[in-house]
């Protein structure tokens, strides 16, 4: 997609106040919980426009939240425009970029490849209290790809010997106990440096959904025959933002979270009436 393309240190993938915000991606509802799961672009302060019937829209939530940062105050929230994605169903409600089908390409696979070259990506996300997932394809330069999944659900790191290989790290945001100024969080990923946990074995499990066995031998890492990636870090083939969660913006850089950035970068507040 972008892999003969001149990319600049600062690419933005997603703005949630561009004119038009998915145009790079595809995107996906579960059809059959109609009035619980959907996309849609509102404010995040008012949640307006409320979505068409039969959609039901959810509030933030956080047992743990006392009445002085609740979800509702005004400088919680953003006076901005804002992608909200929700499901009760993680996997089934996404936005995908490059989208599902490019060029007549699969994701993730010759000309469906998102190609940026970048080692950081970043992605400014609001904490609804629900479960919430993400994942970024990461090719190395042999053209062996892995796929980086970050979940609230998960408990610990886990390898999962699928092809191409899933490495599945836990995220949380911060708890309401630590009083944070805003339930926005900046997420920064150096992608290279989960280059070298694909070929770790106390991480890998060869079947996710069953514990017991724990974890793999090398002899049976090595008998997947998988084409785990591993050395030089190359480009990310896709991202994939799952339910549920708000979201501001996705950008890849050169430089970490101490990159100075443009003003439209940042989160503005909405003011106390």
């Amino acid at each position: 997609m972008f892999s003969s393309s001149v990319q600049p240190g600062l690419v933005s993938l997603f703005s949630s106040t561009g004119s038009d915000p998915l145009s790079l991606f595809s995107s996906k509802a579960d059809t059959s919980l109609q009035s619980d799961s959907f996309i849609c672009l509102l404010h995040d302060a008012t949640s307006q426009p409320a979505p068409s019937p039969p959609r039901s829209m959810i509030t933030a939530n956080d047992p743990d939240e006392d009445d002085a940062h609740a979800p509702t105050s005004p400088n919680y929230a953003l006076d901005q425009t804002v992608l909200h994605i929700q499901s009760p169903t993680v996997k089934t409600t996404y936005i995908l970029c490059p989208p599902a089908h490019l060029n007549g390409a699969i994701r993730g696979r010759g000309g469906g490849d998102l190609g940026l070259k970048h080692p950081w990506i970043h992605f400014q996300v609001r904490n609804m209290g629900r479960e919430w997932a993400f994942e970024v394809g990461i090719v190395d330069q042999s053209g062996r790809e892995g796929i980086l999944r970050c979940s609230t659900f998960q408990k610990r790191p886990r390898l999962k010997l699928t092809n191409p290989p899933l490495l599945h790290l836990p995220l949380s945001f911060p708890t309401a106990s630590s009083r944070p100024l805003t339930s926005w969080s900046a997420i920064s990923l150096n992608l290279p440096s989960f280059l070298p946990h694909f070929s770790s074995a106390s991480l890998a499990h060869t079947d996710d959904d069953d514990e017991a066995d724990g974890p793999a031998t090398a002899r049976q890492l090595q008998g997947a025959q998988l084409q785990v990636p591993s050395g030089t870090y190359s480009h990310v083939s896709y991202v994939k933002v799952y339910a549920t969660c708000r979201l501001r913006r996705i950008w890849f850089s050169e430089g970490g979270p101490q990159q100075r950035l443009p003003w439209e970068f940042q989160l503005y507040a909405a003011e106390n009436p």
